[in-house]
């Protein structure tokens, strides 16, 4: 018995389209197994970089594995933060960005009053926590910048092309955010936060000519903070010329033992765990110049392979917040393009420096450094774009977030 031509012809339809959508996956492979092999990749460096640490006067009195144990816990830490954020919807994430960028404030605040922060070779960027943790405002108050800006650029996209109404609201905002950090003082943290406010400004439509303009300003802003500061200028002549007597046992010490670890390492290195630098040479080569010591043992294929790791994180970055702003979701939008300029910028500052194309500044290596405060924020940043692209996949399928 014939059934109905055009419940038939419904049917066909359905069936013909459902094939597709049962084979996307509900989350990006590539951008998952990229993250998880710099995680591990950092986990692996980390160790080798820190292991000889044990032998010398400053960490005299910690295991060999000191630094890899934490580094573990704080990667444990990473990932249950990571999948807590992601099952929150970004819509409670923009309803969040101001109450988080208060709090992040006052963490800014805090970390600066003598018997709550925590002072290290002239820094005070720490806030002591339980069982030896400390946190890191700066990296908390990048996320909170992050999702400010997007927020806001979401909320006044009929006014991003003017002065008062676009631009001095949110410059108000993050000015104190600002000055807080540069009285730490922590300039890293600074710079990339403005690289991410001013990038998603960018992308949301600000005024070009008004753009270039504050592009201009604070560009010789950031010129005058490095000259009106002795120390910071003295950096700058030694990033000139780190091999000039003067700047070789001084200034230039690390940057100059950073070119020479990466140089043993010429085309494949000397092997993973063979380096000489990191046995006392490169101060802080399982911190913020780690890329040498990788440079020194896996040589330019190892440093290679990093810098694309990264460039396809920061592209899969991009091409999410585009899909998400051609479906009128322009917050999620921004946010996922926001983490690929954080990203971004900081792997990009602390390659040049280990590299010696940029001044010697001490910024962490995202997912590769040790670091806990910074790894965490940088797996909750992660776990926002992929939510990002999750609701994404959502709202392809036909279904509602």
């Amino acid at each position: 018995m014939a059934g109905n031509p055009s419940r038939t012809l419904s049917n066909a339809g359905v069936n013909a389209i459902r094939p597709g959508r049962t084979r996307m996956l509900s989350y990006d492979r590539g951008l998952l197994l990229a993250v998880t092999g710099l995680v591990l990749f950092g986990l692996v460096m980390v160790y080798s970089a820190s292991v000889a640490l044990a032998d010398g006067p400053r960490f005299g009195s910690i295991d060999r594995h000191h630094f890899l144990v934490r580094h573990g816990i704080f990667l444990a830490l990473g990932c249950v933060a990571a999948a807590f954020v992601f099952t929150i919807n970004l819509e409670i994430w923009q309803k969040a960005a101001l109450p988080l960028f208060l709090v992040s404030l006052v963490l800014l605040v805090a970390v600066l009053i003598p018997g709550i922060g925590r002072e290290v070779n002239g820094s005070w960027r720490w806030l002591p926590l339980a069982f030896g943790i400390h946190l890191q405002p700066s990296e908390v108050m990048k996320l909170a910048a992050l999702l400010y800006a997007a927020d806001y650029t979401a909320r006044k996209q009929a006014h991003m092309q003017a002065f008062w109404r676009g631009f001095v609201p949110i410059a108000a905002a993050m000015g104190p955010a600002g000055l807080l950090l540069l009285l730490e003082p922590d300039l890293g943290a600074f710079v990339v936060i403005v690289a991410v406010t001013m990038g998603i400004l960018f992308l949301g439509g600000i005024n070009s000519r008004l753009f270039a303009s504050l592009t201009v300003v604070m560009g010789g802003m950031f010129l005058a903070l490095i000259w009106l500061s002795p120390w910071r200028r003295a950096r700058l002549f030694a990033y000139l010329d780190p091999w000039d007597e003067s700047n070789v046992l001084s200034q230039g010490y690390q940057l100059s033992h950073s070119l020479i670890a990466i140089g043993r390492g010429e085309w494949l290195g000397v092997g993973l765990g063979g380096s000489i630098e990191k046995l006392h040479y490169l101060p802080e080569a399982h911190t913020d110049f780690i890329l040498a010591v990788i440079g020194e043992e896996l040589g330019f294929v190892g440093i290679f392979l990093v810098l694309a790791m990264f460039a396809f994180l920061v592209r899969r970055a991009f091409e999410i917040g585009r899909q998400a702003v051609a479906m009128d979701r322009t917050f999620s939008g921004l946010v996922a393009q926001g983490v690929g300029l954080w990203l971004g910028v900081q792997a990009l500052i602390n390659m040049g420096v280990s590299l010696g194309v940029l001044p010697t500044k001490g910024l962490t290596l995202p997912f590769i450094s040790y670091g806990g405060s910074a790894l965490v924020m940088n797996l909750c940043a992660v776990a926002l774009l992929m939510r990002v692209d999750y609701e994404n996949r959502i709202l392809m399928r036909g279904g509602r977030v």
